[in-house]
């Protein structure tokens, strides 16, 4: 398990789907969804599942990866922390892979996603803090200076 944390721009996401598209090759199962998809497709589970769809709880719960990718750019309330936590902890269970990509810092998730959250990832995953310019910006502008 993996937290990256970092500003915006600094590659994140860049690394996680390196990460991904290597397991890929090994044939492994990877989710990737930003954290307002993986929101999104827990309250569709949860309160509008319609018929003949699948369990998404059980996929993200069961696949060999997943990223979570921007926690923190969601609305969050009772429901987004409550599901956070049941995942993360479900996937320590399951002994299955979680890479969350975010600009909180550990004491930040511990105050909006409560002690438990931020006590597991502290347990169990990986903390990189990633620094540096927003590459993209740096894109943006290279080149139009005279």
């Amino acid at each position: 398990n993996i937290l990256i944390c970092g500003h915006a721009g600094v590659g994140k996401t860049f690394l996680s789907t390196c990460i991904a598209g290597r397991l890929l090759k090994m044939g492994k199962s990877v989710i990737y969804l930003t954290s307002y998809q993986f929101f999104h497709q827990l309250e569709k589970n949860t309160f509008r599942r319609e018929a003949g769809e699948g369990d998404i709880l059980g996929e993200l719960l069961q696949c060999d990866l997943l990223i979570i990718d921007d926690l923190g750019t969601e609305m969050n309330n009772t429901f987004t922390n409550s599901r956070l936590f049941l995942c993360i902890n479900e996937r320590m269970l399951k002994k299955k892979s979680t890479i969350i990509n975010t600009n909180l810092s550990l004491k930040q998730i511990n105050r909006i996603y409560s002690e438990r959250v931020s006590s597991r990832i502290i347990e169990s995953y990986l903390i990189f803090h990633s620094y540096g310019e927003d590459i993209r910006v740096k894109k943006a502008f290279s080149g139009s200076e005279p």
